[in-house]
């Protein structure tokens, strides 16, 4: 077993029974990205643990307020909290001090999350891992009425691009292990 230890996020503890049937309690930290040239990784970082979005889809939802966010997902004061400053600090929200606009609001960064959050939502919605009998949210155009759903288009021609489309090449932050991914997933 492999234990890798930071200390950049809390420890998850679970109990081990040993072959000879005695209970040890283990405690893992996860390993930070912070070192890892990979945008996934470091967007990972930043909001990857498992109540930041939903902090961050509540105030796209347009909830502001501290007790309204918990009550919204059930997290625990403390735990919102500290997931409140670490997204202030990372510039990903802000809070309003001024007493007619109390709570918190998103950034210009922040906002750019709506695309990850919308293909979560998507995902889920497409997979059913929602635990209902169909999507707890639906998103139309406020114009047209239509429903919207994301798509990849290419940046030039606007034209949609299928998944099996995709061509990856390193960019101008790639390192060695990046360019070592890219060409290990290319055929033979």
């Amino acid at each position: 077993m492999i234990i890798i230890v930071t200390d950049r996020r809390p420890a998850a503890r679970f109990e081990q029974t040993t072959p000879d049937t005695e209970r040890t309690q283990v405690t893992m930290r996860t390993r930070s990205f912070a070192d890892m040239s990979c945008s996934i990784a470091g967007a990972l970082e930043l909001v990857g643990d498992r109540w930041t979005l939903l902090i961050v889809r509540d105030l796209f939802f347009g909830l502001s307020r501290f007790d309204d966010l918990q009550k919204s997902t059930g997290i625990p004061p403390q735990t919102l909290a500290d997931r409140l400053r670490r997204l202030e600090a990372s510039k990903v929200i802000t809070k309003h001090r001024a007493p007619a606009a109390k709570g918190y609001g998103l950034t210009e960064m922040g906002r750019g999350l709506l695309t990850v959050i919308t293909a979560l939502r998507e995902w889920g919605d497409r997979w059913q891992l929602h635990g209902t009998v169909g999507p707890p949210v639906e998103v139309f155009d406020a114009h047209s009425g239509s429903p919207v759903q994301l798509a990849m288009v290419a940046s030039e021609t606007g034209r949609h691009v299928h998944r099996n489309q995709l061509v990856r090449k390193p960019g101008p932050g790639a390192d060695e292990l990046m360019r070592f991914r890219l060409r290990a997933g290319q055929p033979e």
